[in-house]
């Protein structure tokens, strides 16, 4: 009886992890490669990304940076 039982232990520990160590084909073929993105969530190119170096932008940024800075030098006294 013991030996059965130790037998029945044995096959089942053995076909155990011969199941684990073969795991699933679809991890196996795809691994490295990146998932595809979502519909409606895909990754701008470079040339359909608007262009934020533009001198527009930056010279609206500097002329607001210039009017805080006047109106900043009545309020603060040298501090």
């Amino acid at each position: 009886m013991y030996k059965l039982i130790t037998a029945a232990t044995l096959v089942t520990v053995m076909v155990g992890s011969a199941i684990a160590q073969t795991g699933s084909s679809t991890s196996s073929s795809t691994k490295g490669t990146p998932w595809p993105a979502p519909t409606g969530h895909r990754q701008p190119r470079a040339d359909q990304v608007p262009d934020t170096t533009s001198g527009n932008a930056n010279d609206a940024i500097k002329r607001e940076d210039a009017e805080l800075d006047r109106k900043l030098k009545s309020i603060c006294r040298g501090c």
